[in-house]
């Protein structure tokens, strides 16, 4: 990442040095994964999509310790080996909104949620900002040697601490979660001046 980009670290502090933490951020690009596997303090295992996983990325993928989920279905599996990084005491990333959008975390699904009240694991936001602007040199890829700010914000808590894992314990959960990652979002768009 900094062969290529700028990027530059704050609050990276915040993530705890130990135990089960979810790292949740924003994705407007193919490169935020990478961004924030390369930036993060500790090893970070994210649910990366099964389509992902092919040809030579597929054993790089694995060896990293990314966790191939199928997005079209309930993957059981998927969600067992990301309890599992948890239950071990590691940090779990996912992108709350599912896939690569406007990273404004408008819309959630209900999967992170699901992980923080099952594992009781604090939720670190953390917010990708520059990646989305597109190069000249390669039109996929932000501008090589552009500054790419990666922000990192206080943890918390999403349950409730009931310890009740019904529907509309996660659906509470979830809006909570969301109104803490916009407005971290918005703080470090304010931090970073973008």
């Amino acid at each position: 990442m900094n062969g290529l980009w700028r990027p530059r670290v704050l609050g990276a502090w915040r993530v705890p040095g130990q135990g089960p933490v979810i790292l949740a951020g924003n994705h407007s690009h193919n490169v935020d994964g990478p961004m924030l596997i390369g930036t993060t303090p500790r090893p970070i295992h994210f649910l990366v999509k099964k389509q992902a996983f092919v040809g030579p990325l597929d054993p790089f993928l694995r060896s990293i310790g990314q966790i191939e989920i199928d997005r079209e279905s309930v993957d059981r599996t998927a969600i067992a080996n990301a309890l599992g990084v948890l239950e071990r005491g590691g940090v779990l990333g996912i992108f709350p909104e599912g896939t690569r959008g406007d990273g404004d975390f408008a819309r959630l699904r209900a999967g992170l949620a699901y992980f923080a009240v099952r594992s009781g694991a604090p939720v670190v936001p953390v917010a990708v900002l520059g990646s989305a602007r597109r190069g000249r040199v390669v039109g996929a890829l932000p501008p090589l040697g552009a500054r790419i700010d990666v922000v990192f914000g206080e943890p918390f808590e999403a349950g409730d601490g009931s310890g009740r894992r019904t529907r509309s314990a996660l659906d509470a959960a979830t809006v909570r979660i969301q109104e803490r990652l916009t407005a971290h979002l918005a703080e470090a768009k304010r931090a970073t001046g973008r």
